[in-house]
């Protein structure tokens, strides 16, 4: 049998990757931070084992990988989904750089981490058997595209695609291919809990009403976005295509929100954000 480790799998995509790839017979390891949904995963499908992973505790993710090693019997590890992340917005001149180096710790320096633990068992190791694995990495539509407000996360993204292209032609020495993942907007509630929790320094800074403007689009880019079926769907694809795509960009409303954004000249991408969200330069 296939067996794939998730990190990040307790709700949200990670958790709707983790359903569908049990439900078409993979092993699939998923990485939670407590024992609650470590129960709840178990009881959506006896094919996920959950994994205690933090991927900022490199401790952590040794010891998972050397679950996963004993569970391989001296195969190969055939996927490794790098999942886990945060993404908290604010104007990154005043976000606190511990709230920045978060991004980095888990984003992109966990995903690297992650990689390194758990690429012998991929096929790094020579004396395994059987096909090599595939590392699929969630970026983000953020990963190409900076938006405002959201600086740490999108240059933890930015650096994500880097590595993710970097792993790719370093690992195919060893024939372990590494995918990007870059969703754009999907139905999850994370921009509502951000409303609630908006930090009281940014209510009284000179981005407050543009605040309000990105927090509105982001919670109705949410309710209208991509089901976390489809980014599943996605990552299957990308596991187990025979000549898989370097990156998957599921975006909804392809054309306007990706396409078109990747081919304007910047000055007038600036234009498009800067007017969207009010945040115009008012001269005194």
């Amino acid at each position: 049998m296939r067996s794939v480790v998730i990190t990040g799998s307790s709700s949200g995509i990670g958790q709707a990757i983790a359903q569908r790839l049990a439900e078409k017979n993979w092993n699939v390891f998923a990485g939670v931070r407590n024992d609650k949904d470590a129960d709840r995963l178990r009881n959506l499908n006896r094919a996920i084992k959950p994994l205690y992973i933090d991927v900022t505790n490199v401790t952590q993710l040794e010891d998972a990988a050397k679950e996963v090693d004993r569970s391989l019997d001296g195969n190969k590890l055939r996927g490794l989904v790098n999942n886990a992340g945060i993404a908290q917005m604010g104007p990154i001149t005043l976000q606190p750089m511990d709230e920045i180096k978060a991004h980095f710790d888990i984003n992109t320096l966990g995903t690297i981490s992650a990689c390194q633990v758990f690429a012998p068992l991929l096929g790094q190791d020579r004396s395994r058997i059987g096909p090599s694995g595939r590392i699929i990495n969630i970026t983000s539509l953020g990963g190409e595209i900076a938006s405002p407000f959201l600086g740490a996360y999108t240059a933890t993204k930015h650096a994500l695609e880097s590595v993710t292209d970097t792993l790719r032609r370093e690992l195919s020495l060893f024939g372990i291919d590494c995918i990007a993942v870059g969703p754009g907007a999907v139905q999850t509630p994370i921009w509502e809990k951000a409303r609630e929790k908006r930090n009281p320094v940014y209510e009284n800074s000179p981005w407050s009403a543009s605040l309000d403007n990105f927090l509105t689009t982001m919670v109705e880019a949410g309710h209208n976005g991509l089901s976390v079926d489809k980014i599943a769907e996605v990552v299957d694809v990308a596991l187990t295509a025979s000549r898989p795509k370097a990156r998957y960009a599921p975006v909804p409303k392809k054309i306007i929100n990706y396409y078109l954004l990747r081919v304007l000249p910047k000055r007038w991408v600036d234009k498009i954000f800067i007017r969207k969200f009010g945040i115009e330069y008012l001269s005194h």
